[in-house]
């Protein structure tokens, strides 16, 4: 979670990284949609950015603000469930683990999530937070409608039928073209998934990366720098019965090893970075086979209490083995010491204007380092390899593009920034990050 402190009568906010802070004039709990707009009204009427936060769980500073920081941990809302149309609508401050439980005790579910549910469910869309699938996208994919407070306060909803233009755009929205006040997400009858994790060499998981791909409905794997190690993840549909990982085995795996003793090796790994490799091999051949039927979510997401810093880049998913064997040549011949695995996922192609998958299907490498580590090298030699193959970073986590290379790396690029142009001329949204990415 985001962390915040006073200062000479103001409140730092901490993103849940620790490595972007700031000191808004003033911050805002609006209560209801109508108390969001009177809150960007008097803001814009104040002369003040205005800069919408979640839990912040973004790595890059898409949130900070000088301005007025609006956190919406009061709106929290379910509005309703459609079982006919197939949607939940709730208030932007929702966060994913409560949207989760809620709709497993109505019987339904998301068809798709990310590996973590902290965050609310608009910070998660507007910055494309998305987890692994051969058919099914990122959770802003997955929404039906969107409640809008733009810059002059008014209040505007969109859907592939209503205001089509904006939904096209705003669905992975940045907070550039106004706050966000409701999602209606698709959902379906809940459903299990067995999941099958298996240890795997590198070379065996690259030769048979698409098939892997293809023969999934979910797919990922991490690799362990400094081995050949793997772990990879199959999760497909079953027909049941559940039968979820043991109480004592799933505490032993998720609790004690992925995060207590993680968090033990990564400590002693920052010290002294040169026994990094050797802890590196033990972890890899530690791994162990397991599987087990749950819920969705329950499969898809795990705790992640161990902080860190994070890259990830898209790249079209045609060039995700060589990416790969680039990314692991350039560990093996330079002198960074890497404790944090590389993750790889999938997803297919989508509509949305400024979505990382946003027509082509891709693949995403994510990169890691412990938190208080010196992340800017390893993350540098990672950008040029990424960069090289058409690479979209991930817009919540560590990059350093602009709005120049990303108006060649996405075709409808000049449609967001034209319609951002529209809804927000004077820049009430602005902040340092958007000037950087969207330009002026």
């Amino acid at each position: 979670m985001a962390t915040t402190s006073r200062t000479a009568g103001k409140a730092t906010w901490r993103n849940w990284a620790g490595n972007v802070r700031a000191l808004p004039a003033r911050t805002e709990s609006p209560a209801s949609t109508d108390e969001l707009a009177a809150v960007v009204r008097k803001a814009a009427a104040d002369g003040l950015p205005a800069k919408a936060v979640g839990t912040g769980h973004s790595f890059t500073s898409a949130a900070a603000t000088s301005g007025v920081l609006i956190r919406p941990e009061r709106m929290t809302a379910v509005r309703g469930i459609d079982r006919e149309a197939g949607t939940i609508t709730v208030e932007a401050g929702v966060q994913l683990k409560h949207l989760n439980a809620m709709l497993a005790a109505e019987g339904l579910s998301l068809t798709n999530m990310g590996d973590i549910m902290e965050q609310t469910a608009a910070g998660a869309t507007s910055t494309g937070t998305h987890g692994t699938g051969r058919d099914s996208g990122s959770i802003a994919a997955q929404i039906k409608a969107l409640e809008l407070v733009l810059a002059d306060g008014s209040v505007l909803t969109c859907s592939a039928r209503e205001n089509a233009e904006v939904f096209a755009a705003a669905r992975i929205g940045l907070g550039a073209l106004g706050v966000v006040a409701a999602i209606t997400f698709a959902v379906e009858p809940l459903f299990l998934l067995t999941a099958r994790e298996e240890p795997m060499r590198f070379d065996r998981v690259v030769a048979e990366f698409d098939q892997l791909v293809e023969e999934n409905e979910h797919f990922e794997f991490y690799w362990f720098p400094h081995t050949d190690g793997c772990n990879t993840k199959r999760n497909n549909r079953s027909q049941g019965p559940a039968a979820p990982v043991p109480g004592v085995r799933g505490w032993i795996d998720d609790e004690f090893l992925s995060n207590g003793v993680f968090q033990a090796a990564c400590s002693v790994g920052r010290a002294a970075p040169s026994l990094i490799p050797g802890i590196a091999q033990v972890s890899s051949r530690a791994l162990s086979a397991r599987t087990y039927t749950d819920i969705p979510y329950r499969v898809f997401t795990h705790p992640r209490r161990v902080r860190f810093v994070e890259m990830e880049y898209a790249v079209p998913r045609e060039a995700a083995v060589e990416v790969l064997r680039e990314l692991k040549s350039m560990v093996e011949s330079s002198e960074f010491r890497i404790s944090f695995p590389v993750e790889v996922r999938t997803a297919p192609a989508d509509d949305i204007a400024l979505s990382t998958a946003s027509g082509r299907d891709t693949a995403y490498v994510a990169v890691h380092m412990y938190r208080g580590s010196r992340y800017q090298e390893y993350f540098t030699a990672v950008e040029q390899i990424m960069t090289a193959h058409q690479g979209r970073p991930h817009w919540g986590k560590v990059h350093t593009r602009d709005a120049d290379y990303f108006a060649k790396a996405y075709p409808r690029f000049a449609e967001f920034t034209a319609l951002r142009d529209r809804l927000d001329p004077d820049r009430l949204f602005r902040n340092d990050y958007l000037r950087r990415v969207l330009g002026e």
